[in-house]
């Protein structure tokens, strides 16, 4: 029998996960569980930044790594994401790239401002990517650019995604 989604269930766990890792002393206050239509948890886990001294072990990335590993399948296509708050851009991006069915998140942007993290300037610079005083972003063309594209494309049983 198939569950009704969004489940109150799954963020309560998410939340439980980044309580967790918390108090473990693993990262950041955020936790994520992914779950399957018929209300499986597949995955579940939590910040990972400090102590993999990886920035981008965030709560999302770490769970979407874990599911996948779980099912065999870089798709997670029938799976939900439950996170404890709203997703940094690099998280959308990879739930996007995970063909999630869906994602639902507990606390704002706004929660998380209060408790010193703002990844505000990291949405406005997806919408707007420019150099700034600190950091570079520029196109750099050389040639041969495309030879990678090319021999992809010239694969003819590739596995596309």
């Amino acid at each position: 029998m198939a569950i009704k989604h969004p489940d109150h269930t799954f963020m309560k766990m998410a939340i439980d996960e980044a309580i967790n890792g918390v108090k473990a002393g693993d990262g950041g206050p955020f936790g994520a569980v992914i779950v399957n239509k018929a209300g499986k948890v597949i995955a579940s886990g939590h910040n990972m930044v400090l102590v993999n001294n990886d920035p981008t072990a965030h709560a999302e990335v770490t769970v979407i790594r874990k599911a996948a590993a779980a099912l065999n399948n870089f798709e997670l296509k029938g799976c939900i994401l439950y996170t404890s708050c709203y997703p940094c851009p690099m998280c959308m991006g990879a739930s996007l790239w995970a063909r999630l069915d869906a994602v639902y998140w507990g606390a704002t942007s706004a929660d998380a401002l209060k408790a010193n993290f703002d990844d505000s300037a990291f949405h406005s610079f997806v919408k707007n990517p420019k150099s700034t005083v600190e950091q570079t972003w520029e196109h750099l063309p050389v040639e041969n650019t495309f030879a990678p594209f090319a021999l992809w494309n010239s694969i003819v049983d590739k596995t596309p995604y």
